[in-house]
């Protein structure tokens, strides 16, 4: 049967061809995948472990000041350090930036970063940034920062001490406000220990507690990296540890450190890849569909071929065995194909994320583990396989008297089973009812979003089962419904239309095949754009200005001129502000500066400027705000306590979504709360497409001056608008490999009908059907069965984004269901024209055929 399978398989090579395409698509993603989880574990593991530079151990545990002192003193101990992060805002002329800053270590093969030009912080004062920080600063070794330091509490640092004064300062640093620090070393992070926080800098133990604001590095990590002494063990370290400190503290090597680290802190990678498999797992289904389809035209079309082994001996066993078999070799050598391609393309995208630069350390060459090559061949051969079954199982039913009968093109007619029909229908309404119930939960329950998630997630998938399983059924009527619409066009029209009502089933698996990839592309594509909007809806409620800057001390009188000219900056509003109590809370409450300035040219959420009128305040809920006429009194900057000779006034209060915790009156009533106010803020409204990043550096270029805080609501929207659009470019790019290879299914399915109504295509080129028309009615055929499927797809990616958006956000009370006409319009588009594109190459087979070769009795 070996030798018979092979000549078979060579006579049927290029019908084989879609198949092993399809297949090894799907195992190069497959491959691609593992190697990728692959690389981020080994990229997770190598930053954790330079952040341990060249540490013997390390101690996991809470130790106090008194603990490390004991430890330190220990003859088996050589150093012993706690592994700490302080963030320290740092400002050099008109540059400030946040640096996140490590304490130099005792002993230098403690530490993770690499002094490149200077020294290493040696004594108070004193400060090695990283070349990144240097450069945004604009300082070099020599230069001086100032440093903000907050108020120190009344604690010792690591070494046990009390924190000396900053250098260069001489004053006391609980009264001060910034220390000068000079810069003495250029520090660079050659392992990427740190990259994911931008970079760190050095500084003495004492400043970086004193920078930090904190009472002692030893309460800010649990982690401490120890040098043994020479001729010290791992037992005598952690006889002395335990020695020395409480119960719970344990004592790891480097690798038990770095690999608990990474299970406890970045499982989120391990979810990635098990969600990226997730989407292999659906390209591998979609190539089943392919396969089952290929196979069961492969089968119908040696259906004389079986009858005659069936005439000389051979058993319904060794018909099967030798369908399996073929089945067999192609998965595997597909997959082997698939393998290959996956390494390569892996390869590929390693060195193109190594030449961008990025700040995470990527290793040279991916790792191909005994698993990215059984796994993938493993999975591939399976699902051929089991794609195969049905077909295997009908090459058994071919009777011998079939080889006595006049070759035929081989029909599949559409039966109805029982079964399969109850089967579809329970699941597709039973999960309707479950996402409909889901819906309901997600809605009506605060806290519950998680369970309603899951039922969403378990009712979704069982009702797509189930329109999966009763395609066969729907999809072809759906097919016909559009042909009679489609085939008034003309001849070639009717003949396709014709065409994929001849075997139902085929047209259904092929359409079926697309609907699953577009169902997705098209789900993602909608809840996005549900989510992307509902968030826009609450931003402009809890952001209602795009851009607020305000100050502590009052604004330059020409200053909204100045920012109104500036570009990308649509409308501005200079707001006078004071500090009110309301309710035993403190509250900032703005109101315009101008007589003639209108706070609805700024708030993007107009129910806030409706409600204001005087008399009357809005507050954000978050504030305290409460429906209702409540006392409001003026209150001293300075202490806090209701202003000397304020009277209090009851105003209506009115909570709104307003964010922060700021509130928004009239001018007239501002005037007699707070008759002083300053002009202190700037409400700004942007103009449309303009860079909130760029109106924000050129507004503080503008009031060079005057300190600005300036709170960005439209950058917050962008962000998450950029969030969004990226990870639905991701997840549609991972879908897109689903819906090229059912695209491959339908250039297979064409070129399989070509092969069986060959004698049919000649007859109708005897009796006069050009060419053109010949190729057009294929065409058809492919646009029709591709662009059903689309639509199909479609259709309920729309419902199934609609009930995921409302599942999530139902209970936020902010759904908004959008509908992203352009990207569904789009994914129907190249559905159609990749079916037309998928019946070129049919097509050219089917007229180089000459109508006297194609008519000859076989």
């Amino acid at each position: 049967m070996l030798r018979l399978t092979l000549a078979q398989m060579r006579r049927s090579l290029t019908r084989l061809t879609a198949a092993a395409i399809a297949i090894t698509i799907g195992t190069a993603f497959l491959a691609a995948t593992l190697l990728a989880g692959g690389v981020m574990t080994r990229t997770g593991y190598d930053a954790v472990t330079a952040s341990y530079g060249h540490a013997d151990l390390v101690v996991k545990g809470d130790l106090d000041a008194g603990a490390l002192a004991r430890l330190r003193g220990t003859a088996e101990i050589k150093a012993i350090d706690p592994l700490a992060v302080v963030g320290v805002g740092m400002t050099a002329g008109q540059e400030t930036r946040w640096v996140n800053v490590l304490a130099t270590p005792s002993d230098a093969a403690l530490g993770s970063l690499e002094v490149t030009q200077g020294r290493a912080p040696q004594a108070a004062g004193e400060l090695a940034l990283p070349t990144r920080v240097a450069n945004a600063l604009r300082v070099g070794v020599g230069d001086t920062v100032k440093v903000e330091v907050p108020p120190a509490p009344d604690a010792t640092d690591g070494s046990g001490a009390k924190p000396a004064p900053s250098g260069g300062t001489g004053a006391d640093p609980d009264a001060a406000h910034q220390a000068s620090a000079r810069v003495v070393g250029i520090v660079s992070d050659p392992a990427g220990a740190w990259s994911q926080i931008g970079g760190a800098a050095l500084a003495t133990p004492g400043d970086a507690v004193r920078w930090g604001g904190v009472s002692s590095l030893t309460q800010q990590t649990r982690t401490y990296l120890v040098m043994r002494a020479h001729g010290a063990s791992d037992d005598d370290i952690r006889a002395a540890v335990h020695a020395a400190t409480s119960a719970d503290t344990r004592v790891l090597t480097r690798d038990a450190a770095a690999t608990e680290s990474i299970e406890n802190n970045t499982g989120d990678g391990h979810v990635l890849v098990a969600i990226v498999l997730g989407f292999a797992a659906i390209a591998l289904l979609v190539a089943a569909l392919v396969i089952a389809n290929t196979f069961q035209v492969l089968v119908a079309q040696r259906t004389r071929t079986l009858a005659l082994l069936r005439c000389v001996g051979a058993g319904r066993t060794q018909l099967r065995t030798s369908v399996l078999l073929e089945a067999g070799l192609l998965g595997a050598g597909a997959s082997a194909v698939g393998i290959v391609t996956g390494v390569a393309l892996a390869q590929g995208a390693l060195v193109g994320l190594r030449h961008a630069q990025l700040d995470v350390p990527l290793p040279t060459t991916v790792h191909v583990t005994p698993a990215v090559v059984l796994v993938p061949l493993l999975v591939g051969t399976v699902v051929t396989l089991l794609a195969s079954l049905v077909p295997a199982q009908a090459a058994t039913r071919v009777s011998p008297i079939a080889a006595l009968r006049p070759a035929e093109a081989p029909v599949a007619p559409l039966r109805s089973g029982g079964t399969r029909l109850w089967l579809a229908a329970v699941l597709a309404i039973g999960g309707a009812l479950g996402l409909l119930g889901a819906v309901a939960m997600g809605h009506a329950l605060a806290g519950s979003t998680l369970l309603a998630l899951a039922l969403g997630v378990v009712s979704g998938a069982a009702s797509f089962v189930g329109v999966l399983l009763g395609a066969v059924y729907w999809v072809p009527r759906c097919v016909a419904l559009v042909g009679l619409a489609v085939q008034r066009s003309g001849v070639a029209a009717r003949l396709a239309v014709a065409n994929t009502a001849r075997n139902p089933r085929r047209t259904a698996a092929t359409s079926t095949a697309l609907l699953i990839g577009v169902t997705l592309v098209a789900m993602m594509a909608t809840g996005a754009a549900s989510a992307r909007a509902s968030t826009d809806k609450q931003l402009d409620e809890q952001y209602p200005v795009d851009v607020a800057a305000s100050s502590d001390t009052p604004l330059p009188a020409d200053a909204a001129q100045v920012v109104g000219a500036l570009g990308g900056v649509r409308d501005v509003v200079a707001m006078r502000g004071a500090n009110v109590g309301i309710g035993g809370n403190t509250v900032r409450v703005y109101a315009p500066a101008d007589a003639g300035a209108d706070v609805g040219d700024v708030v993007r959420d107009a129910s806030i400027a409706r409600q204001l009128a005087d008399g009357s305040i809005v507050l954000p809920r978050q504030a305290g705000g409460t429906e209702g006429d409540q006392p409001v009194v003026l209150l001293d900057p300075d202490t806090g306590e209701p202003a000397a000779g304020a009277p209090a006034r009851t105003l209506a209060v009115h909570p709104s979504g307003l964010g922060g915790f700021d509130g928004l009156t009239t001018r007239a009533t501002l005037a007699q709360v707070a008759p002083d106010a300053a002009t202190t803020a700037l409400w700004i409204r942007l103009a449309a497409g303009a860079d909130p990043s760029d109106v924000q550096d050129a507004l503080e270029s503008a009031l060079p001056s005057v300190t600005l805080d300036v709170r960005s609501g439209a950058a917050d929207r962008i962000r998450y608008a950029n969030v969004i659009d990226t990870l639905l470019a991701i997840v549609v790019g991972l879908l897109a490999v689903a819906v090229l290879i059912a695209l491959v299914g339908v250039a297979n399915t064409l070129s399989l009908s070509v092969l069986e109504r060959r004698r049919e295509s000649a007859t109708l080129r005897a009796i006069g059907l050009t060419r053109g028309r010949l190729r057009w009615t294929l065409g058809i055929e492919g646009m029709l069965i591709a662009g059903v499927g689309a639509v199909l797809g479609v259709a309920l990616g729309l419902v199934y984004g609609w009930a995921g958006a409302a599942v999530v956000l139902g209970n936020t009370g902010d759904l908004t269901l959008a509908v992203p006409w352009q990207r569904l319009g789009s994914a129907v588009l190249v559905a159609v024209v990749a079916g037309l594109l998928a019946s070129v190459l049919p097509a050219r087979s089917a007229v180089r055929t000459p109508p006297v070769a194609a008519l000859a009795v076989e």
